[in-house]
């Protein structure tokens, strides 16, 4: 289960920083660390621009997001009015029966938006978006509220924890508006009722709902065309899943770290919640087919090779196309409950979808803000978590990929927090890959890395009060694979635990950060030996350039 870091541990010399006498250009040849003089552009962006595809620090990552990162989401025509289904503004009744028969209907016919018009709506059950195309829009995050009374443990159930007891899994699963289409639904509450774990992701219950459509040749990082030995299944728009097997000595463990001795000496095998993770699924969409060749939307994540056994598979129905715009989500003000006790007062949960996103939306008193759950290619776009304060404002597990997280905020706690909470901030775990949080103000939070090796996702252009601490079972594995990059992070108090990463995670770049020092939770790096890693412009943040990794990349 989830746990503190390793607390009073002195941290090795490795996470200072070198001397200012040596040279960048020494740096960019050893893959040390040094002082960047302020004003420079950083000589990573530079190697950057010349290998975007392949650079060994810094991930691709400029079509995270819904649409490859469109900054237009689609306007569905207006379908429904939850209003003319009975929905009451006044919050006297309950609406959401109203708003779910009005998005079931707009399902039915293919899609649409169905609008909830200015007022406070109470609702008594999960509201559901579980086919494409559905859109669900209020009048805006100050005018349109759903006032929810009921929290997940008691609309479905304790929903059994893969840790057993009297643990909640609604600590990072589910929410009261849920994005998931009906198939994951069904057997996540068929689960649910037989006290069962659901597994969560793109295969199904023990992944035994998969089948091959072709098996692929090798390939390299960054790489947009795949050779396949049969392309007869296959369709331009598919969407399917690159599913990469690890074999006995984890080769594919250690090249999500980077590899090299430290990966080659860490032991994998006792890390079993780690290990439970792979294979490792890709969703991605096919571009076009030709004789033997497959071209897809976004360069591959990693290397393929043979002995992973890559194929591309089926999966479980996605939710694709699908939105909920321009609305508040508050539940009832009741007391944050103690670590790993939620009840399940959740925000908005993604979940098995690609393509889809969250636009104005504003979630209040809540244990769990938004959530990424095998979700791929989303966009949540002005969001904001605010209240009594929350266990995960944000939560990105069990192998999410290629999301963008932007414009978002996490207010100060409106109330003290109670003894035996915790506060992660914007979390990823769980072999997640390619996610970027941009332009973002953390009043309280940390950067939540939170073991089961999440690698070559983006923090950048961020101001964060670095006051919660992250979590992860020791099963889980290290905190970092490689390619992490935290770029122009603006900590205001001063606290150094998983802002600057130059000490603990392998072959990825910190730039732009101000001076920063340790505090009560000290970690040490996973990996023995050289880390690779690389940090330029440390103890400035003004001028650093470009100021959003994301938006740069975006400009290439």
């Amino acid at each position: 289960m989830e746990g503190g870091g390793n607390m009073g541990m002195e941290h090795p010399s490795r996470r200072g920083v070198l001397g200012g006498a040596i040279a960048v250009a020494a740096v960019a040849a050893t893959g040390g660390t040094a002082w960047a003089k302020p004003g420079e552009t950083p000589t990573l962006w530079r190697e950057f621009r010349s290998t975007p595809y392949k650079h060994p620090h810094i991930p691709y990552i400029a079509r995270a997001g819904a649409r490859s990162g469109t900054r237009h989401l689609p306007r569905r025509e207006v379908v429904a009015n939850v209003r003319d289904y009975g929905a009451k503004p006044d919050g006297t009744q309950d609406a959401a029966p109203a708003i779910n028969r009005a998005l079931a209907e707009a399902g039915a016919r293919g899609g649409g938006t169905v609008v909830v018009p200015p007022g406070t709506y109470r609702i008594d059950d999960i509201i559901r978006i579980a086919h494409d195309n559905v859109v669900l829009r209020g009048a805006g995050s100050a005018r349109t509220t759903l006032h929810a009374t009921k929290n997940l443990t008691e609309l479905i159930g304790p929903y059994g924890s893969r840790y057993g007891g009297d643990k909640s899994s609604w600590s990072w699963a589910g929410g009261l508006i849920w994005l998931c289409p009906q198939s994951r639904w069904e057997s996540l509450t068929s689960a649910v009722k037989a006290k069962a774990w659901p597994f969560e992701g793109w295969t199904g219950n023990k992944r035994d709902e998969w089948r091959t459509l072709t098996t692929t040749a090798p390939a390299k990082r960054g790489d947009r065309t795949l050779r396949v030995a049969d392309t007869t299944r296959l369709r331009k728009g598919d969407l399917v899943l690159l599913r990469l097997a690890d074999d006995a000595d984890h080769t594919l463990l250690e090249h999500m770290a980077g590899g090299g001795e430290g990966p080659e000496a860490y032991v994998w095998d006792d890390k079993t919640k780690l290990t439970s993770y792979v294979p490792y699924e890709w969703p991605v969409r096919i571009t076009s087919v030709k004789k033997s060749t497959v071209t897809l939307e976004r360069p591959l994540p990693l290397d393929v090779r043979e002995e992973w056994d890559p194929r591309l598979t089926t999966h479980v129905k996605a939710l694709t196309g699908a939105g909920v715009e321009a609305l508040t989500l508050e539940a009832g003000e009741t007391p944050q409950s103690p670590h790993l006790l939620d009840k399940g007062y959740n925000g908005v949960t993604f979940q098995c979808a690609y393509d889809c996103w969250a636009d104005d939306i504003v979630v209040r008193h809540v244990d769990n803000g938004f959530g990424l759950v095998s979700a791929s290619a989303c966009t949540l776009r002005r969001t904001r978590v605010t209240g009594r304060g929350s266990h995960h404002p944000y939560f990105c597990r069990e192998g999410s990929h290629d999301n963008l997280i932007e414009d978002f905020r996490i207010d100060e706690r409106t109330t003290p927090a109670p003894s035996g909470t915790q506060l992660h901030g914007i979390n990823v775990e769980g072999l997640s890959s390619y996610n970027v949080w941009s332009r973002g103000h953390m009043e309280m939070g940390t950067f939540d890395s939170h073991r089961g090796m999440p690698f070559a996702n983006v923090r950048t252009d961020i101001t964060v009060d670095n006051n919660g601490r992250h979590g992860g079972d020791a099963s889980a594995g290290p905190l970092f694979g490689a390619r992490f990059t935290h770029w122009n992070i603006r900590v205001t108090n001063g606290r150094a635990g998983l802002m600057k990463i130059d000490g603990l995670a392998p072959y990825s770049a910190t730039v732009g950060i101000n001076e920063v020092r340790e505090f009560d939770q000290i970690d040490v790096p996973d990996f023995s030996g050289d880390l690779h890693s690389r940090i330029e412009l440390y103890g400035t943040t003004d001028t650093v350039r470009p100021r959003n990794l994301y938006e740069a990349q975006r400009e290439l």
